[in-house]
């Protein structure tokens, strides 16, 4: 756990699944990606769902919820999806928190791995999993979800969103904001529009949450680009505008998605290039 501000902060486990290697490095040859991030015999790579809290005496704040359980079992053989080691639930327990007690929740996006475990079901139906808390989401990502656009559209799950939304707890956002003094959200177009990441700061100390802007501290080079983005070279753009902002102002990144590294600094190489630097407990 760290302390900025006013804020405790730390990550929470919820519940690990598996990728297609390939999808998540793009262009980079699986030789050169397989290195830090090892396949199983269908090509998937081991990944985590992993959230952030902030706390503070009057708050109790989560980014991102993962997957849930709401989904059928030929789904969780695709992904993977293993809750033998975390569930979300579990984790704010061990927080002593329950999530009711959650008072806001930040989407970085609505893809099923970062939502699903917003809503659980109620019978039959999908109902809010936070029933207080106040849930932001960025307004041309809402708006995009429900595109169903042939591309992506297998990412978007209504009943992980639209509870909320029907509930009345979902804010939309425009655009880079400070939701709540000291945690801003940065937004990124690369793979998906409205992505938001999170920063929390008290102008000398900076937590970063870069969500599937950087997926995996192996994602941290330039070329290190999923295959799953809409727009590459805005993600190469977004890459090359925060990352020497993060270096400078020596940010810790917590990764959502790396099984293995929940947090890291920043550090150059000998030409100067940007790469991972230690590890960080958080």
């Amino acid at each position: 756990m760290m302390t900025i501000g006013p804020y405790r902060i730390r990550t929470l486990e919820a519940g690990d699944f598996k990728l297609d290697g390939g999808a998540m490095f793009g262009v980079v040859p699986k030789p050169l990606w397989s290195r830090t991030n090892p396949s199983d015999e269908l090509n998937r790579i081991e990944m985590t769902t992993r959230c952030l809290l902030i706390e503070s005496d009057e708050r109790k704040i989560l980014v991102d919820a993962g997957i849930g359980d709401k989904e059928t079992a030929k789904f969780n053989q695709i992904f993977a999806v293993d809750y033998s080691q975390n569930t979300l639930e579990q984790s704010l327990k061990a927080c002593g928190l329950t999530p009711e007690d959650v008072t806001d929740l930040i989407f970085t996006h609505l893809h099923f791995d970062h939502a699903g475990g917003s809503t659980r079901l109620d019978g039959s139906a999908a109902a809010p999993m936070f029933p207080n808390a106040r849930h932001f989401v960025q307004k041309t990502q809402f708006e995009h979800a429900l595109t169903r656009n042939e591309r992506d559209r297998a990412s978007y799950l209504d009943h992980n969103y639209m509870p909320i939304r029907e509930a009345g707890l979902m804010e939309l956002v425009e655009g880079d904001a400070e939701l709540l003094p000291g945690v801003h959200v940065l937004t990124s177009e690369g793979h998906t529009p409205g992505l938001q990441t999170v920063l929390v700061t008290d102008g000398t100390t900076g937590i970063w949450y870069p969500a599937d802007l950087l997926p995996l501290a192996s994602h941290i080079p330039m070329p290190y680009i999923m295959g799953y983005d809409l727009a590459p070279l805005v993600t190469l753009r977004d890459k090359k505008r925060y990352l020497p902002r993060a270096l400078e102002e020596e940010w810790i990144l917590a990764f959502e998605h790396d099984a293995h590294c929940p947090a890291c600094r920043l550090s150059t190489d000998d030409r100067g290039r940007i790469i991972k630097g230690d590890d960080v407990e958080i």
